[in-house]
């Protein structure tokens, strides 16, 4: 239903917003309004919009609708988003759920967050974040933690938990995340919406990084979460491409979609995983999901010998992943990438150099994990030359119950009954990411308890369009986001 035939403001698409606002039908200042209500009646109960910047949002509200009644146009002009706190904005705190940056305010925006400015989006807080973007589970010191709207006593997922929580109770239609493990697609499939996981380097990340640091790291990208694959691509439109300076040699041109019609796609399906097992709820859904392609002209293959090694992508990703990691937790590490850490209290310095023991990587080493990766790629290239896109879980399964044990070596998954270690769920998140692959989750149902249940759908680098495509072929035939029993008034 379009914005203009009457349907809830709350859960129209960001593309609807911006075309109901375009033709008046609504004012930027109303819509800002019913946003702010909507989160101060229902966030008690989630805890998604951690920071709140309420005031600048009703100045940015007003000017978008002076520029509107100009007649002015953009992608986003007048529509409300949130942004993941560990993206950078003038004045508001980054600080990773980690105390010691408790009081870290950037001085400018980043990249990202000024594209969306720029694009005309009125960003109206930030939302909730693991401790150092570390857990599936959105929960620090600061700010406490966030519950999934589709079930309180279970994650919304991380660490991007706070934004995905945040579009299914329908504050927002637009979100800007980030992944490493999975932080854009496990809450997106945890919260029953879309999101998408970038090719490697494709939006530039710069105020996206560690507080009062520039460096992205390796493996790392920020992407789009929506309530549509429509609002991914008009995201990735807003924010892909080279960063200021880069800027000044060459431009972006993505490839098209390779097709338009689930028809003409040659898809492959991977339920199964060497290193884990995977819930039976989640494998049914993409039994279903293809069977149903399949009697809709797509051609289905559940086997290939192109498929890279599953095995020894989860050992190289995890051989790139854990220093970063280790290096995000260390409060010592804190002091050597920012200034202002430099003075930290030694209570603050909890985690030692100890814990990074046997999770750094010699330069050799490295070289080593890098061939890997680049063996990897090449293996993906054959395979997306007989494929179009890879279907495969976004995670082992739906949303767990809350964890919070500071201790995660003691925690442990519970995959039907089978009892694994907790970080052994990077499995799956980790075959795209090792290869710099793009990554969309589209929801596709719900299990037996009502929590959703979404779908990774992987392809070929840089063709970032053929998988957000993919994600709104889908959801045109078979159904998108649904909104949560106790959120949908």
């Amino acid at each position: 239903m379009s914005a203009s035939t009457g349907s809830n403001p709350a859960y129209w698409t960001a593309r609807e917003t911006a075309q109901a606002l375009a033709e008046r039908h609504i004012s930027a200042v109303e819509l800002l309004d019913q946003a702010i209500g909507r989160i101060e009646a229902g966030d008690g109960a989630i805890n998604a919009v951690v920071v709140r910047d309420f005031d600048r949002a009703r100045v940015a509200a007003r000017a978008a609708d002076t520029a509107l009644a100009r007649g002015e146009r953009l992608p986003l002009l007048g529509v409300c988003m949130t942004v993941k706190e560990s993206n950078d904005l003038a004045g508001l705190p980054t600080t990773w759920g980690l105390p010691p940056f408790r009081n870290w305010r950037p001085t400018e925006d980043g990249t990202a967050a000024a594209r969306l400015k720029a694009a005309g989006a009125i960003i109206i807080g930030k939302t909730n974040v693991p401790t150092a973007l570390g857990d599936w589970q959105s929960a620090n010191e600061i700010y406490g933690f966030t519950r999934n709207p589709w079930d309180p006593a279970c994650t919304p997922g991380g660490s991007s938990g706070g934004a995905a929580a945040a579009l299914a109770a329908g504050y927002v239609p637009l979100e800007l995340g980030s992944d490493i493990g999975g932080s854009i697609r496990v809450p997106a499939a945890f919260c029953g919406v879309f999101g998408h996981k970038p090719s490697l380097g494709l939006l530039p990340a710069r105020g996206s990084t560690f507080p009062g640091t520039h460096a992205v790291v390796d493996l790392a990208v920020i992407g789009p979460l929506a309530r549509s694959a429509a609002d991914l691509d008009l995201a990735l439109d807003i924010l892909a491409g080279p960063d200021e300076e880069e800027a000044r040699a060459y431009h972006l041109c993505l490839p098209p979609t390779r097709h338009t019609a689930l028809g003409d796609y040659r898809v492959l399906l991977v339920d199964t995983h060497p290193l884990i097992p995977t819930a039976e709820s989640v494998r049914a859904a993409l039994d279903r999901v293809a069977s149903r392609l399949a009697a809709a002209g797509t051609k289905v293959a559940r086997s290939s010998e192109l498929l890279p090694d599953l095995a020894l992508a989860d050992r190289t990703y995890l051989q790139l992943l854990m220093p970063i990691l280790m290096a995000r937790l260390a409060a010592e590490d804190y002091a050597g990438m920012q200034a202002t850490a430099a003075n930290l209290p030694e209570s603050e310095k909890s985690l030692s150099a100890q814990r990074l023991r046997g999770a750094v990587l010699t330069h050799r080493e490295w070289l080593y994990a890098n061939e890997a990766r680049t063996g990897l790629r090449r293996r993906w290239r054959a395979l997306f030359r007989e494929f179009d896109v890879v279907l495969t879980p976004a995670f082992s399964t739906p949303a767990f119950p809350h964890d919070h044990n500071p201790d995660f070596n003691a925690r442990e998954a519970d995959i039907d009954g089978v009892r694994v270690p907790y970080f052994d769920q990077l499995a799956w998140p980790g075959m795209a990411t090792v290869a710099g692959l793009p990554a969309t989750v589209a929801p596709l149902e719900r299990d037996a308890k009502g929590l959703p249940i979404g779908v990774a759908i992987n392809g070929p680098l840089l063709e970032d369009r053929t998988t957000i495509a993919f994600a709104g072929l889908l959801e045109q035939a078979f159904g998108g986001f649904v909104a949560p029993p106790g959120f949908a008034a």
